[in-house]
């Protein structure tokens, strides 16, 4: 596979792991009572702490497998069913219902000062999802230009989180109820086979298979 094709291989996992348009209504359930301005800070700094830990999960996430002794293609096949997981959920809309679970309860047990950091960078974008293809996406893209691609990439997709936050309202609004349910499930059909393909090259890398 080409440098191009990783790049593309690796935004898509990664915007579709994230996924910015479920955020969105999600943003304005724990944002609420908040003005326009201290929404904007709230998501500038959510994207921004949220960047911070994928971006040492890209570059150090390896590393931590090496010192527990997992094998990237262990690493694969497991992050594979995860997102396999995920995607089962976006595609019958049990996703958003855990997601919402949450951040109810987030928001009895933090300040408001606190929710850029929970539940808006960790869990809801800088998820055990994110992070498995975080992790499993830097195992195919080697040394420092490949490493700078994935944050690259990372940086890309977080521009789309903050986009997506926000316009969450105005978002929200257009979709609607059905048309947000229509995009999860595309989305999770990809993210389906992506997944797939991650346990495919996981086996592959385990058993020494070509």
């Amino acid at each position: 596979m080409g440098s191009h094709d990783l790049i593309v291989s690796a935004f898509t996992t990664l915007l579709v792991t994230v996924d910015p348009p479920g955020l969105a209504p999600l943003f304005l359930g724990v944002t609420h009572g908040m003005t326009r301005q201290q929404r904007k800070l709230v998501a500038i700094r959510g994207v921004l702490i949220a960047f911070c830990i994928l971006t040492l999960f890209a570059l150090f996430g390896a590393t931590i497998l090496q010192t527990l002794g997992i094998s990237m293609g262990a690493f694969r096949i497991a992050g594979g069913l995860m997102l396999f997981a995920i995607a089962f959920e976006m595609i019958f809309e049990l996703r958003q219902h855990r997601r919402s679970r949450s951040t109810d309860a987030a928001i009895t047990k933090e300040h408001l000062h606190h929710i850029a950091v929970f539940p808006i960078a960790t869990p809801l974008i800088a998820g055990p999802g994110a992070l498995s293809a975080t992790v499993l996406i830097a195992g195919t893209m080697d040394g420092v230009a490949g490493k700078l691609e994935l944050i690259s990439v990372i940086a890309a997709v977080m521009a789309l989180v903050v986009v997506a936050l926000f316009v969450a309202q105005k978002v929200d609004k257009v979709l609607g109820v059905s048309g947000r349910a229509l995009l999860t499930r595309l989305l999770g059909v990809l993210l389906a086979a992506l997944s797939i393909q991650f346990i495919v090259d996981g086996i592959h890398a385990a058993f020494g298979l070509r």
